[in-house]
């Protein structure tokens, strides 16, 4: 799994202007923990990787962006541009997944690094230079005459959209939701804001995240990204790159079991541990005496604030519940998660006891 400002790249029929900002803030007041950006270039590569894995296979895409348009909308100039980009993603990607690839996930990263340039071969500009394969490069630039005349205006505005319904959440809670899962997952939170690339298409799950550098990709337009449930995928991705404690301990224990790591057990308890911190949030439970105290040892404290005026707060269902993620397989890891993980995101067990239990009941 895998800095720049934004650019807002304005192209006419023979000259390309960039003109760059900072990231995106959607308010005056800059934003805490993550950064965000809606990136000409980048949203051109995930859109040519989504048009070519649709003409590969329709029903592995699961995005709502929409196909290309009609032939008779595009000139011929514009018509061949953009096949030959989709042709060179078609033969050079389609079969590859952007989270878990390393060549797309370097591809990724530079265009995100170059998102004020107004060209990727360094002909203009030396520090423009991706450094990519001919080929690739005059594709890329090629279909972004295609991209800016057709699709990218309205993936903009979506983006933009995105980011000013997100940044208030993340303005208000970002601070106490990074602490409170560094916490649990007893790592420490990366010193620089993660970056976020708002995209119109992300990937079939709707969002991604790479490593080295820690980086989150978020699709606009996927309605399972919408709302409330934009402040949880934001910190379940962020979350990838806290998991190393988590994995490590499971590794620990299934060795002294002698058992077989259970497939994207972690993966399980980050969106379970995710989703049960966004639902306490947005309503936060009464506070009882009768409650017993915490455990002694390395427990997971709750003192994330409530989030005021949440709208349909009583009904948020966390996104792997709502998305049916534990009916494919990971039934019996929800029972584990919550017969023991639970008790130690209430503070009431030790986090090398609650992850031993869970690899035990499995």
């Amino acid at each position: 799994m895998r800095r720049s400002a934004l650019a807002l790249l304005l192209f006419a029929p023979s000259v390309i202007l960039s003109a760059p900002t900072g990231p995106l803030q959607a308010g005056a007041a800059p934003l805490p923990v993550f950064e965000f950006h809606s990136g000409f270039w980048i949203n051109l590569h995930h859109f040519l990787y989504q048009q070519a894995r649709q003409r590969r296979d329709a029903k592995d895409s699961k995005s709502a962006v929409p196909p290309a348009p009609a032939a008779a909308e595009l000139s011929p100039a514009e018509r061949a541009a953009w096949e030959a980009a989709v042709r060179y993603y078609s033969a050079n990607f389609a079969d590859t997944d952007l989270a878990f690839n390393s060549d797309l996930g370097a591809v990724k990263d530079k265009l995100s690094d170059l998102e004020n340039c107004a060209e990727l071969s360094g002909k203009t500009t030396k520090d423009c230079d991706a450094e990519f394969p001919p080929a690739l490069t005059r594709a890329l630039e090629a279909a972004a005459l295609v991209y800016r005349a057709h699709w990218w205006p309205q993936h903009d505005r979506d983006n933009r959209r995105w980011i000013a319904q997100a940044a208030p959440l993340v303005r208000q809670n970002g601070v106490g939701l990074a602490q409170r899962l560094a916490e649990i997952y007893q790592a420490k939170w990366p010193r620089e804001k993660i970056r976020v690339d708002i995209c119109a298409y992300a990937n079939w799950a709707g969002a991604y995240t790479t490593l080295d550098p820690l980086r989150v990709t978020i699709s606009s337009e996927d309605p399972r990204n919408q709302g409330l449930a934009a402040l949880e995928i934001l910190f379940h991705e962020a979350s990838h790159g806290l998991a190393g404690p988590v994995e490590l301990a499971i590794l620990r224990e299934c060795r002294q079991l002698g058992k077989p790591i259970p497939r994207d057990l972690w993966h399980a308890l980050l969106f379970y541990t995710t989703g049960e911190v966004i639902k306490q949030l947005i309503q936060p439970p009464p506070a009882s005496a009768s409650d017993a105290p915490a455990a002694t040892g390395a427990t997971a404290t709750s003192s994330a604030p409530g989030l005021p005026n949440a709208p349909n707060s009583t009904a948020y269902v966390p996104y792997a519940v709502r998305e049916g993620l534990y009916k494919r397989g990971w039934a019996g890891y929800q029972r584990a998660l919550e017969q023991f993980w639970q008790p130690y995101l209430d503070g009431k067990a030790d986090f090398d006891d609650a992850i031993a239990r869970i690899v035990s009941a499995l």
